[in-house]
């Protein structure tokens, strides 16, 4: 998943960029969400060193702060190497600069066209996450579903587990941070995953780097974040 943020000291103008991102993952639901918006820079810059996520940063550049849009896009390349970023301003005179801070922007969108601006933040956001689903099959393990009618990529080092779902036909992903239903079956994902998927039970297929504990007695598995599933006396034999 993708984290969104935006910093522009205009408050109406903050709003109106929001508003944008917001319709936009509402109507087509990539799987990003808009984390921050904020006019302070100080603030933004907190909440990026505190997550562990890739995040696309929509800037002004004039921030009527001690960091200007620039100099912000540097500290978030520390903190964010591989965040995907984007300058929102009104000041088309400046474009140049991107290239004197060596930030490497993704691109560089004026202001005074509303429609158009419209139009760039979505054709931003769909070609960060593009870019960022090639990055992380190339690093990466990843698990891509299918689900209301779109996809979603999930590391496998995310994953605990997966169960057979009361709905016929589907499937739940547990992951560290969310639960997904998706169309599918235990047999056909363990069959396609392979290695370090387990199956355990009929209805639970395991990542096995994620066991916190396995409580044989009971035939239970324990995971980090203290979620449980079960394990059937033959198949847990096997894990």
């Amino acid at each position: 998943m993708l984290d969104i943020y935006v910093c522009e000291d205009h408050a109406m103008q903050r709003q109106a960029i929001a508003q944008i991102i917001e319709h936009t993952l509402l109507i087509e639901e990539p799987d990003m969400r808009l984390v921050l918006e904020t006019g302070d820079p100080h603030v933004l810059l907190e909440t990026v060193t505190n997550s562990q996520n890739t995040g696309v940063y929509f800037l002004d550049i004039d921030l009527g702060s001690d960091i200007n849009g620039m100099k912000l896009a540097q500290k978030i390349r520390l903190a964010d190497p591989r965040g995907f970023i984007i300058f929102i301003t009104a000041h088309s005179e400046l474009g140049f600069m991107t290239f004197q801070y060596r930030v490497e922007a993704m691109d560089f969108i004026l202001k005074d066209n509303p429609a158009e601006l419209k139009v760039k933040i979505r054709e931003c956001l769909f070609h960060a996450l593009e870019l960022y689903t090639l990055q992380t099959n190339r690093t990466h393990k990843v698990c891509t579903i299918e689900t209301g009618g779109r996809k979603i990529s999930v590391d496998y080092e995310d994953i605990l587990f997966f169960e057979t779902s009361g709905n016929i036909h589907k499937v739940i992903l547990h992951a560290k941070d969310r639960q997904i239903e998706f169309s599918g079956a235990i047999k056909e994902l363990a069959d396609t995953l392979g290695d370090p998927f387990v199956r355990c039970h009929r209805s639970f297929l395991v990542n096995k780097h994620n066991i916190a504990e396995t409580d044989v007695k009971n035939r239970i598995i324990r995971f980090a974040n203290g979620e449980t599933c079960l394990m059937s006396t033959r198949l847990g034999k096997g894990l």
